[in-house]
């Protein structure tokens, strides 16, 4: 240690740990999907009495059940490049990342920002808080770049209690509610159970608190930090269009009366869309916005496709890996003759030792462990709803409670499951070793806030 050593504290010595450790022994999120693979495969068996080839049909059953949305995810990262690297955009983020003066308020600032836009829709926080946290990076010194889009990617625990939050959703359209929880709700839950309820709101202040001033808590001593040279975020710069003559071809391709026709096609059925449909926002429409918003600043068809050909290099992790993890989905869901699933035997051995007032925090722990290998708030819903919401209302538990449980538990093991982080890495330009480390320290800080507030209430 040199004499201008900062002493540290012990929480960030325990980040430090996380982060060495994690750095070390964790490969890239492609080899972990093989090795969840692998596990899964030895551990169906004895828990469904299904044959090895019985598991390999499932797996392969599953395997590009997620291509839509594998589809919907790479647009997430390219239309939200396209829109990012935007002069117009680049100028508007700067601006507000200006507000920040010094690393630690960096940290609150983008962990804030990810939070809150997370809460509004999933993918539009994930791609916005990644985004700005790279704007961060170039315009405030000394700032520890791993952290920052680990601070980024926080901000997605208050996925599942948001507005987009699949669960709570799903119970409020009340479509097909009765067939999924086994008899065990009849009705809509209305949101003002779910996600406005006294509960639900309480978690998501304190963590909106808590989360930002752990993240800036966590931030390394500065012999230890990592930072960037802002000029490896600056995007490659598009060839200026020719003064002279150009070609017919090159003059469409140049043309801003063309992206500004196109641009104007598209934010007509944006307007029309949430005039209609109120603010219900979607992969798709999200998608869709980022896009045509890119096509009007770009201002051309040039400059547009030169960006999407930037953005589209940062979605091979998620092209390769989620067929991958669709597969493990397949064999989690997948029932032997006595119609049991491992994902519903980890749900009953957590309602074996449950109560009344235990329930809630036992649903929230075996939701975190089945998301780890089943990543998706629509799949977890569908393979723990005909165990867990039963077993509530048997226990005198309410179902809104018991449903923001899974809610809950889907969201906070995403600190440490690559699949999710993969768009944000992509556009963050890092791999998963070198953020999972201190979302590690999310996923305590955020499970002990969580876990309260389900006893406690």
């Amino acid at each position: 240690m040199t004499n201008n050593a900062v002493k540290q504290t012990a929480l960030q010595r325990l980040s430090k740990f996380f982060v060495t450790l994690l750095q070390r022994y964790l490969p890239d999120p492609f080899i972990f999907a093989i090795v969840l693979t692998l596990v899964v495969f030895v551990l169906v068996m004895p828990s469904t009495n299904q044959g090895p080839m019985e598991v390999v049909n499932a797996w392969a059953g599953g395997f590009w059940k997620l291509l839509s949305f594998s589809m919907q995810m790479a647009m997430v990262v390219v239309t939200g490049h396209a829109m990012a690297s935007a002069p117009a955009f680049k100028r508007k983020l700067a601006m507000l990342a200006g507000v920040a003066k010094t690393p630690g308020q960096a940290i609150l600032l983008v962990t804030v920002i990810s939070a809150l836009a997370c809460w509004v829709n999933w993918g539009f926080g994930l791609v916005v808080g990644a985004i700005f946290a790279r704007e961060l990076a170039a315009k405030v010194k000394g700032v520890d770049y791993r952290l920052l889009i680990a601070s980024a990617y926080s901000g997605f625990l208050f996925w599942h209690a948001g507005l987009s939050g699949s669960i709570p959703l799903a119970i409020a359209g009340g479509a097909n509610i009765s067939t999924v929880t086994n008899g065990a709700v009849t009705s809509a839950i209305p949101t003002s159970e779910t996600i406005f309820s006294p509960m639900n709101l309480t978690i998501l202040a304190v963590m909106l608190v808590a989360i930002p001033l752990l993240n800036r808590l966590m931030h390394p001593a500065p012999q230890d930090t990592i930072t960037i040279d802002a000029s490896l975020l600056e995007e490659e710069k598009v060839e200026a269009p020719k003064t002279g003559k150009m070609t017919p071809a090159e003059r469409m391709e140049n043309s801003r009366t063309l992206s500004l026709l196109l641009g104007a096609m598209g934010f007509a059925y944006i307007i029309y869309y949430f005039v209609t449909k109120g603010f219900a926002l979607n992969l798709n429409i999200v998608n869709f916005t980022f896009l045509f918003t890119a096509i009007l600043l770009h201002g051309t068809p040039k400059s547009l496709l030169n960006s999407v050909s930037q953005g589209a290099r940062n979605c091979s992790g998620i092209l390769l890996q989620f067929p991958f993890y669709a597969g493990i989905m397949g064999m989690m869901t997948a029932t032997g003759d006595g119609g049991a699933s491992l994902a519903g035997v980890i749900s009953q051995w957590f309602v074996s030792i449950s109560n009344e007032t235990t329930f809630p925090l036992f649903t929230f722990l075996s939701a975190g462990i089945v998301n780890f290998f089943v990543p998706s708030g629509g799949g977890q819903w569908a393979v723990q709803a005909p165990v867990m919401m039963p077993a509530g209302a048997a226990l005198g538990v309410d179902a809104a409670k018991t449903a923001m449980a899974i809610a809950w538990g889907d969201a906070w093991t995403n600190m440490i499951q690559p699949f999710w982080a993969l768009p944000a890495l992509a556009i963050a330009g890092l791999g998963a070793k070198d953020v999972m480390g201190y979302c590690i320290m999310a996923l305590l800080g955020s499970g002990v806030i969580i876990s309260l507030g389900f006893l406690i209430f």
